[in-house]
């Protein structure tokens, strides 16, 4: 039987609400020993190379003090792979990045850059980090991850949130088939962007699915219930989802 898929919740946009103002509230820590104690099993967030929400030192707070997993996503930037070899989270998913986009806009393409890639995740791995690449779910970027010696991928959801009926279900049967290749490769496969109360239960009963990862919905259902009842909600709707049996 698959194991059941759990939530890592990303608390970039906590910290969007605080840059607004330029203010110390409210508390990304605190924020996330609510999520914590709520049942996720991990605390995300993304090192942007403009700051636009989590600094630095959210980082270094996050870490010493979350009773969880840190995943840190970042780009592949100099500046930022020196704070994560600094901070040492227990996971790095390296991501895209522009500045003029409001969020991430689709997978890491790790074919077209192994040897960029290659240093960072040394680096990386040589301080006790796990490595993820958040790749579209495309076989050659699978096998990328897998030479580069990612431990972990975390597969683009955007594609599937973002569509309807036959072309979604097609979307999400290339997530499936993605998810199955990836674990023959022996990667752990995660998962995330886009997903909501509505969306998330087909991504939860692909086999093979061990995190989704999920913040915007999060945050913005918290608005009108309270981080701790939101993130409960997505649990739920993720635990209502039976799940597939492997092939």
């Amino acid at each position: 039987m698959n194991s059941p898929v759990r939530l890592g919740v990303n608390i970039d946009h906590v910290a969007t609400l605080r840059q607004a103002r330029r203010s110390d509230y409210p508390d990304i820590v605190e924020a996330a020993r609510i999520c914590e104690e709520a049942g996720a099993c991990g605390i995300t967030v993304h090192l942007r190379e403009d700051r636009r929400h989590i600094q630095d030192d959210d980082v270094i707070r996050l870490r010493r003090a979350i009773a969880t997993r840190l995943n840190l996503e970042m780009a592949n930037a100099p500046d930022v792979l020196a704070r994560a070899v600094e901070v040492r989270p227990h996971e790095a998913c390296l991501v895209p990045e522009h500045r003029e986009e409001l969020t991430t806009e689709g997978g890491l393409d790790a074919d077209g850059n192994r040897q960029a890639l290659a240093a960072t995740i040394r680096a990386l791995q040589d301080v006790g980090t796990e490595v993820s690449l958040f790749i579209d779910p495309e076989p050659r970027q699978i096998e990328a991850a897998a030479a580069l010696g990612a431990t972990h991928i975390e597969l683009h959801t955007g594609t599937y949130c973002r569509l309807h009926g036959a072309r979604q279900a097609e979307e999400l049967a290339r997530l499936t088939e993605a998810a199955q290749l990836a674990h023959q490769a022996g990667l752990i496969v995660n998962a995330g962007h886009g997903l909501t109360l509505a969306n998330v239960g087909p991504v939860c009963r692909i086999p093979r699915m061990h995190v989704l990862n999920i913040g915007h919905s999060i945050v913005c259902h918290a608005v009108f219930v309270g981080l701790a009842a939101a993130t409960r909600a997505m649990l739920a709707a993720m635990a209502a989802a039976p799940q597939a049996e492997p092939s």
